[in-house]
């Protein structure tokens, strides 16, 4: 019988069949922050629980950490306390911690995959709805509450009832200009925040399959943002290519007979999804976001809509009064207040380098503060060691340390109200960034030119 790629890896993981359709879920990879695992732990001592497999959970503080003088001692008093926290609690149960001032300290979805702990065919959970993200390795990762944060701790296992699968395939070659997140704000604004709702999406086509692992990862990120369980991509030769030498991907005769095991990932050619959604690549424009939600997109020469079904009115209509835009109006012109490059979407090495590649001999526009803050210690380093932050520096944007920032402005790096900022993050919501706050979604390379134009312009007449 043919199957896809998702129920190949979710098959060979289930430990039992449970009633009312449940499966008893085996995770091999648990990654965990310092939001939502202090409740987690507190059940387990509650509970007098030992921790069942702490070799197979991964610790760091990425959420509510500050992005300048890591070094000292962090000033927010929540903050303090959660790292101190997750500080503690590691020490006692024995989990591997890479806290503040570590050199693989970052962003949980970031150093994942950089280390080589995401791998094709397994299960990953964190208590962040972005594991998505690790699904671009072909992995079955997805995020998880806080309660079963504890039952993972508790048993390595979870309760679940199988997602419907969806395929969305993508074919032909994206246009000059336009990159992976275009590609995945386009698809979410064709389908809706709803639109996967129920299900785990598989990306596949000749424009998925000629990304980069960066790329992919921008993609399997936002999955979450149109209502899908997790998204996922097959592993190809270039996921193995950026898997190897990593420090806990296989090594020696361990790393052929992974490859190996990893080539049979892929879903079955007469596999029957449950849903299929088919697009141009070449059709896709550069995309910016107007409104309070990722699937409120259009592209970035386009206009705001005029016409919503009646029942939807209401909401959109107020999505624009926060907003301050109105129906039918282009953003081309629009001034913009800051530029953050950032976040578990598009803080990686690539992601800088794009930057940096545009922005080279040119400067930001001076009412512009353009703020990059790198995902992890290791892109941050090296983005030094290839210049990178001198290019920065000189153009008047801002390298900070590594952390979630401003993508949802737990700590103090918020954008001030009423202000507008271009962010390369995955929401939009209501006071993501700050109460007031307005943000509109965009790539590493519109987030780049924006800040130098100081407004929204149309990026195709200002590539190099």
């Amino acid at each position: 019988m043919a199957k896809s790629l998702f129920d190949k890896i979710w098959d060979a993981h289930v430990v039992q069949p449970a009633p009312g359709g449940l499966d008893v879920f085996y995770i091999d990879r648990h990654l965990i922050h310092e939001v939502t695992s202090p409740q987690a732990f507190d059940e387990l001592a509650a509970r007098g629980l030992p921790l069942f497999r702490p070799a197979r959970i991964l610790a760091t503080a990425d959420h509510n950490v500050p992005t300048r003088n890591q070094h000292l001692p962090i000033a927010d008093p929540l903050g303090r306390s959660q790292v101190d926290t997750l500080t503690a609690n590691c020490a006692k149960y024995g989990v591997e911690l890479y806290g503040l001032g570590h050199a693989r300290q970052g962003i949980v979805h970031v150093i994942g995959p950089e280390l080589g702990l995401t791998l094709p065919g397994t299960t990953i959970v964190c208590g962040d709805s972005h594991t998505s993200t690790h699904g671009a390795f072909g992995a079955v990762a997805f995020g998880i509450g806080t309660s079963q944060v504890a039952q993972v701790m508790a048993t390595q296992c979870l309760l679940l009832s199988r997602p419907k699968r969806m395929r969305i395939c993508l074919e032909g070659a994206l246009r000059p200009g336009v990159t992976a997140k275009d590609l995945i704000l386009y698809v979410i604004a064709q389908l809706g925040t709803g639109g996967a709702t129920g299900y785990f999406v598989e990306y596949a086509g000749s424009a998925i399959r000629a990304l980069s692992m960066e790329g992919r990862m921008t993609v399997c990120n936002m999955s979450i943002e149109m209502g899908a369980r997790g998204g996922l991509i097959a592993p190809d030769e270039t996921t193995f290519s950026y898997l190897q030498g990593r420090p806990y991907a296989p090594k020696d005769a361990a790393w052929g007979a992974a490859v190996a095991h990893w080539q049979t990932l892929y879903s079955d050619d007469d596999t029957a999804f449950d849903a299929e959604h088919r697009f141009d690549a070449a059709a896709i424009p550069p995309m910016i976001t107007y409104g309070t939600n990722p699937g409120m997109g259009i592209a970035l020469t386009g206009r705001i809509p005029g016409e919503v079904p009646a029942g939807e009115a209401e909401s959109f209509d107020k999505s624009l009064r926060y907003m301050g835009f109105e129906r039918g109006e282009s953003l081309l012109g629009k001034e913009i207040n800051y530029v953050f490059i950032g976040s578990c979407t598009n803080s990686r090495i690539e992601d800088l380098r794009a930057v940096a590649a545009y922005v080279r001999g040119k400067h930001k526009a001076g009412h512009v503060e353009a703020i990059i803050v790198p995902g992890s210690q290791q892109v941050a380093q090296q983005a030094i060691a290839e210049g990178l932050d001198q290019i920065l520096a000189a153009a008047g944007f801002t390298l900070r340390e590594p952390g979630c920032s401003a993508c949802l402005a737990m700590n103090e790096d918020k954008i001030p109200a009423g202000a507008y900022c271009v962010a390369t993050s995955n929401r939009n919501f209501e006071g993501r960034q700050g109460p007031g706050s307005r943000t509109l979604l965009a790539s590493p390379l519109v987030a780049a030119i924006t800040a130098v134009q100081g407004r929204i312009v149309d990026i195709t007449q200002y590539l190099n």
